[in-house]
């Protein structure tokens, strides 16, 4: 099967099932995610969200799998050009495993589908039972700053897995000064396509932040956007990111969490 992937997610999940050799194109963003795949000289597309249709149907796709985030208007497009198209909307840690299961089932990989979910779920177990008599401090994870964006619902569920308290509805909006009068334990900045460049202290002083518990403690943190925004197996490298910053002293630190 020819898959012509629209988001990291997609390739991620794809290598880690070794399943590479389907695509047949991919996005800058894979790249970004997936250095390696450089050497395969795949076509690359237009992501969900700005999807070009013309571009797809130039790579012979027999599947193209979209992810979110998409524009429905770029999807509209692609179903309007009966190219066969899977989107995928994971909400929260049980879909993206789904998601992983349906993936090993498309691409004759169902037992390497099942040793990936085994392997994470194993991890998440592992983490709880060492975070569950620790204290559990309040954390503010941000995915956008303007507007100011609360993470999404399984990165809530990792800061509880991590033995934190998560501030707020995941994936809601919030104010400055909501979060001010929350004053959280830890500031945490994971912004989309950002990296690990979020200016954490410009963030800080343009925001008036300052006096927040947080700030006044060193508890200001920027992990690594493909971490907790790409809804794959990697987001166990986003909790081991996690982990590091809600319990400094219980878990060694990864080289790319970065703090003020």
């Amino acid at each position: 099967m020819r898959i012509a992937s629209l988001q990291p997610s997609i390739t991620l999940t794809l290598h880690a099932l070794g399943r590479t050799n389907h695509l047949c194109a991919i996005t800058k963003y894979c790249l970004e995610a997936f250095p390696e795949l450089a050497s395969l000289n795949l076509p690359i597309l237009h992501d969900s969200w700005t999807a070009n249709t013309a571009e797809i149907r130039a790579t012979n796709p027999d599947l193209v799998i979209a992810s979110v985030p998409y524009r429905m208007e770029s999807l509209a497009a692609i179903l309007k050009s009966s190219i066969p198209v899977l989107t995928l909307a994971p909400y929260n840690l049980a879909s993206i495993l789904a998601d992983i299961r349906l993936l090993g089932s498309l691409t004759n990989a169902t037992a390497e589908a099942e040793v990936l979910i085994a392997h994470f779920n194993r991890t998440l177990d592992e983490t709880r039972t060492r975070t569950a008599a620790l204290p559990h401090p309040t954390v503010y994870c941000e995915e956008w700053g303007k507007p100011l964006i609360h993470s999404q619902t399984w990165v809530a569920e990792l800061v509880a897995i991590a033995g934190g308290n998560f501030l707020g509805t995941p994936g809601s909006h919030t104010t400055a000064e909501a979060i001010a009068a929350a004053d959280p334990d830890i500031l945490l900045f994971a912004w989309c396509g950002a990296g690990d460049r979020v200016p954490l202290a410009r963030v800080v002083d343009q925001r008036n932040w300052r006096h927040l518990r947080a700030v006044r403690n060193r508890q200001v943190y920027c992990i690594p956007d493909e971490y907790l925004n790409t809804p794959a197996q990697t987001l166990l490298d986003g909790l081991t990111h996690l982990t590091a910053a809600i319990h400094p002293t219980e878990f060694p630190r990864p080289e790319r969490l970065t703090q003020i």
